[in-house]
């Protein structure tokens, strides 16, 4: 028996990490789990963390790819962060590109593609209200 995988929610973008290599069936509640926490929580952006993913099937690399359209359909972006070489070079080798899906290697980075302010300063690195010779 499996568990499902918590949708976190910070500010408007939806956190996904994956710590354990999923199964198919666990793969397909996540999809239908993710959209409807997009939906609920009308959120702008999707964070898929694979960090702790060491090894993906053509299935679940079609999923992410499928993820993150239906993601957009919904008005929001995704970002899958973490992705280790072998699990890159895998999908490569079973064809899929994951096209439309964005990654980046953190998730701090992933939540700044997202525009995700981390209190630190804005999406491109400048303070809030930061202005040019001021």
């Amino acid at each position: 028996m499996s568990e499902r995988v918590p949708v976190l929610r910070i500010g408007q973008v939806l956190l996904v990490s994956i710590q354990t290599d999923l199964d198919d069936q666990d793969v397909l509640q996540l999809q239908d789990d993710l959209a409807a926490a997009v939906v609920d929580h009308a959120a702008h952006g999707v964070v898929i963390d694979i960090t702790a993913v060491e090894i993906v099937d053509s299935f679940v690399g079609r999923m992410l790819s499928t993820i993150a359209s239906l993601s957009r359909l919904l008005d929001a972006q995704t970002v899958v962060v973490g992705m280790r070489p072998a699990v890159a070079i895998t999908l490569v080798e079973l064809g899929l590109s994951l096209g439309g899906v964005r990654t980046a290697l953190s998730l701090d980075k992933g939540l700044r593609m997202l525009g995700h302010d981390s209190g630190t300063g804005s999406a491109d690195g400048t303070a809030p209200g930061d202005a040019a010779g001021a």
